[in-house]
């Protein structure tokens, strides 16, 4: 006959927190978090220690005082009596304007080249292979100081559209010189406010009938005609209230006069030059990771697809394209935040994003190093934290959904 006797808890000892592995990883977690608290504390110490030494203080009233300096491309008012405050926000909506081209571009470009280097056809699958490498291999900085000259130097000048010149404007509404793209721009008069409204309304209505069309499809199989629908729900209300509120919105065409071109949009070089190149030096690597994800889809998904009777550029759509987002979407969140970072090679062609007025002229200007780079530094991470977040999201929702 055994005895069964209860186990006593052991007392909790000091040797406990080195050998018991139930609280050796606690302790280490706390001697690691003590140590870098009292690194951080050391350095900022040291960091108001050496600014005392200067004569300076850590504070960011600069950003009030005049900025003194102009910027040849904003999309806010801004003058050299602006603060630099307003100068740093015109260069972030300079940043944020390029990141958003370019990302939108380098994504068309990459889907094409990725699905295209697939090709049966040997010299398009060859030419997109060509382009891949090319981009790939090359520095970006030479892309974009390549693209800068080339628009600087063979561009015709404004005076050769002059009547009797040798250049022409494309369409007869832009004008491609040496000094940068003029385009028409949009007018807007009483009554426009209403239109975009209207507009807007017709984009809900498209996304709304879409997802009807697509729930009644899964219920009972029918296909509606939504691309029809959408297309007249996008253009006719618009223009119907285009004409009964008078035109309130016209079109101002660039146009000669003088040395240059006034009217429409100027798209300066510089702006061009970084661009394209951060679009097609993106681009080439969206390819890559394109045509990986392609790869990575079973080639019975395709063989199935055909023997329902879809087509090629149906079964690439409908079948391929939406299995391989799973694969493709995670490292497009890496290529999104390094031309975003990229773009801060923007002062080699004198394009004023936020790392030439804040992190340039405006720390040279006022001697404010340290807070400059804070705020620099805060712009990027906050601005990589959104596009990563909002790309996560997406591929939250087109992810496949296991059972």
């Amino acid at each position: 006959m055994s005895a069964i006797s209860d186990e006593t808890e052991q007392s909790f000892r000091l040797s406990m927190l080195l050998y018991d592995t139930r609280y050796r990883s606690l302790t280490i977690q706390v001697i690691a978090s003590i140590v870098i608290m009292l690194s951080l504390s050391w350095l900022v110490w040291n960091t108001i220690q050496n600014l005392q030494s200067l004569g300076k203080d850590f504070n960011f009233g600069f950003l009030t005082q005049r900025a003194g300096y102009d910027i040849n491309q904003r999309l806010v008012e801004y003058s050299s009596e602006s603060t630099h405050g307003r100068a740093a926000l015109v260069g972030i909506l300079n940043t944020i304007l390029v990141a958003v081209l370019g990302c939108a571009l380098a994504t068309v470009l990459g889907v094409i080249a990725g699905v295209l280097r697939l090709s049966k056809n040997w010299i398009v699958a060859r030419l997109m292979g060509v382009y891949v490498e090319a981009f790939r291999n090359v520095p970006l900085l030479l892309w974009i100081l390549l693209i800068f000259a080339i628009m600087s130097e063979s561009m015709p000048q404004p005076r050769d559209f002059r009547e009797g010149g040798d250049a022409s404007m494309l369409f007869g509404s832009i004008a491609i010189t040496n000094r940068g793209i003029y385009i028409p721009t949009l007018e807007w008069g009483a009554g426009s406010n209403i239109l975009v409204a209207v507009f807007i309304a017709s984009i809900g209505g498209i996304w709304a009938f879409r997802r009807y069309a697509r729930k009644r499809q899964e219920a009972t199989g029918e296909i509606l005609p939504v691309l029809w629908v959408s297309l007249g729900l996008l253009i006719l209300p618009s223009a119907l209230f285009y004409f009964i509120l008078g035109r309130p919105v016209s079109v101002l065409y660039p146009e000669l006069g003088g040395f240059n071109f006034s009217g429409g949009v100027h798209l300066r070089n510089s702006l061009i030059a970084l661009w394209l190149a951060l679009s097609l030096y993106t681009g080439a690597f969206i390819a890559e990771i394109v045509r990986g994800g392609i790869l990575a889809i079973s080639k019975g998904q395709t063989e199935a697809a055909f023997a329902l009777g879809l087509r090629p550029g149906r079964t690439m759509r409908l079948v391929i394209l939406p299995q391989a987002l799973r694969v493709i979407i995670p490292p497009l969140i890496s290529q999104y935040l390094n031309l975003t970072k990229n773009s801060s090679l923007a002062i080699a062609v004198g394009y004023m994003d936020v790392r030439s007025t804040l992190g340039g002229i405006t720390i040279n200007q006022t001697g404010r190093e340290l807070e400059g780079m804070l705020l620099l530094g805060g712009f990027y991470l906050v601005l990589s934290l959104v596009i990563s977040g909002a790309m996560n999201v997406y591929n939250s929702s087109v992810k496949l959904k296991e059972r």
